[in-house]
């Protein structure tokens, strides 16, 4: 790429740069303000606490089990012992888009022996939705899975091939363990890109053909046997009696498109689109443009990503968007992928490289605007919890509206930090036996997890949330010491008898139960999914 000089947005001070910088929207808030984060901090709490605070046992039911999603819930352990459990779950969050950015250009590099400069133009969607909402496993195994896959590609190139076995039959074990997906995504990258190794080195022994396709298609999946293992880990997690959760929702075309225009989600509509629009453009320049050609390596595995991103449905072992979460690292492989054809001036390739770094700089200055303004928002919800006694029974109902807007509140598992910081009880916990590794036990009937705290002002079709109005008529108050309502809709005061404020920020209220008899029956009750009263 232009001669054998390194340019310098090849250089290993660059990449050290854009990685740090990637870090840059994290370093202001306390919490990051990432959707599902607080719960699963939440969960992280009962973990550090099991043995010091029994009254835990009373709700929850934790346990230590071999189960592919125990990512960060492994890594806190340590890192909550040195900088405690917040500052230690902040640091690991933060490692996810560095990790992330460094895989991708590392990747690059493997591929085109010089990091192009349309690789730049990849690196925003380290803070993809997926990451934004909060699914911290998954993200930290996509980001070490990239990492691995460049590291696979390396080894192959230096033909270290058996040390490259070695290395991977434990890794993937350990990648599985952090998330399941991270391990699949891998698996998929290391087979398209062993089968475009093995078809040239078929051609370079002349072979040509459909035949000789399917020859390296099998020597590709020979070649990835070392990532096999943890399809045994696979088979023992989910052929036990305590695994839960339904798949379906297949092939919802409207989601998946959906999906593709979210990929940069995150607070202003018109900038997320436009964003996401840079990145589409690109990769139609990389088929109409003269200048650049795509990779057959990486858009082989940029075609097979997309392919499994189609196929999954939205909803596997009982855990929603798992399509979702595949889209923006289809479209950054696709994007990295791209590479200047022989003849490109230095000047066009600069000027690539200067536009896409403009875009990534652009992109962190949004997000960290978008970040700081989040977190203003949870310091301000979270000074109830001064309120709130050590060991508390509290209710949260959190409200939302049928049709999501594009700005979330981001306040969905907020109540988890009830948990975190007094060691109360949330009705936020996730609680699906074979997910993860806490589940809930406290008898609040239809109050206990996720997702009694989502509330809406009226039913929403095809959704399990309830009206607030019918949490309000139907909560058991001998269950709970206290209600917590963030961004209630409005809601007749008479549900709110016996109810006494003790805390108020804007629309949030924190009640403390005075009296446990119901409140007045009010009509029409809530319609539910089956359509009866």
């Amino acid at each position: 790429m232009q001669g054998d000089r390194l340019h310098w947005w090849q250089t290993r001070w660059f990449v050290a740069a854009m990685a740090l910088a990637a870090a840059i929207p994290l370093l202001w808030p306390d919490i990051p303000p990432l959707v599902d984060l607080p719960g699963h901090m939440g969960r992280y709490r009962v973990q550090e606490a099991w043995n010091s605070a029994p009254w835990l046992h009373d709700w929850y039911n934790f346990q230590w089990s071999m189960i592919g999603n125990l990512g960060i819930d492994l890594l806190v352990i340590p890192m909550g012992y040195l900088f405690g459990l917040e500052l230690g779950t902040k640091l690991i969050v933060m490692a996810i888009p560095v990790l992330t950015v460094t895989g991708l250009l590392w990747i690059a590099r493997e591929v085109h022996g010089r990091i192009p400069a349309t690789a730049l133009f990849a690196l925003p969607l380290a803070y993809c939705f997926p990451f934004q909402f909060g699914f911290v496993n998954f993200a930290l195994a996509i980001a070490l899975a990239l990492n691995l896959f460049a590291l696979w590609l390396r080894l192959a190139r230096l033909g270290r091939l058996g040390l490259r076995a070695a290395i991977f039959v434990p890794v993937s074990c350990l990648l599985w363990l952090c998330h399941t997906f991270g391990w699949g995504v891998l698996g998929v990258l290391a087979l398209s890109a062993e089968l475009i190794r093995q078809h040239d080195l078929a051609q370079a022994r002349d072979k040509r053909g459909l035949r000789h396709w399917l020859e390296s298609l099998v020597r590709a999946g020979l070649g990835c046997v070392p990532l096999a293992l943890p399809m045994a880990l696979m088979i023992f997690w989910r052929s036990g009696n305590h695994v839960t959760g339904e798949t379906g929702d297949w092939f919802n075309w409207h989601a998946k498109i959906s999906w593709m225009a979210m990929v940069l989600r995150d607070r202003w509509k018109a900038y997320d689109v436009a964003s996401a629009i840079v990145l589409y453009m690109i990769l139609v320049k990389g088929f109409r443009d003269d200048r650049i050609e795509y990779s057959r390596n990486l858009g082989l595995s940029a075609l097979f990503l997309f392919a499994v991103f189609f196929i999954l449905p939205r909803i596997v072992f009982g855990s929603a968007y798992a399509d979702m979460r595949l889209a923006p690292y289809a479209l950054a492989i696709a994007i990295v992928a791209l590479r200047p054809k022989k003849g490109l001036s230095l000047r066009g390739a600069a000027t690539f490289a200067a536009i896409g770094l403009a875009f990534f700089g652009v992109r962190l200055a949004g997000t960290t605007a978008s970040f700081v303004l989040y977190d203003r928002s949870y310091d301000a919800t979270l000074t109830a919890l001064d309120h709130i006694p050590r060991g508390a029974r509290v209710v949260s109902f959190v409200g939302r509206r049928c049709s999501d807007d594009w700005t979330f509140t981001r306040l969905d598992h907020v109540p988890a930090m009830l948990l975190v910081r007094r060691l109360a009880f949330s009705n936020d916990q996730w609680s699906m036996a074979g997910a993860q590794t806490l589940t809930t036990r406290y008898p609040a009937r239809a109050f206990a997890h996720d997702p009694s705290q989502i509330v809406t002002d009226v039913y929403c079709r095809g959704q399990w949330w309830r009206p607030l109005s019918f949490s309000l008529q139907t909560l058991p108050r001998d269950a709970f010491d206290y209600v917590w309502l963030l961004n209630p809709s409005r809601v007749d005061r008479r549900l709110l008898t016996g109810l006494t404020p003790i805390w108020r920020n804007g629309r949030n209220v924190l009640y403390r139960i005075d009296d446990r008899r119901p409140p007045p029956q009010l009509w029409p009750s809530f319609r539910g999914p089956s359509g009866t009263e």
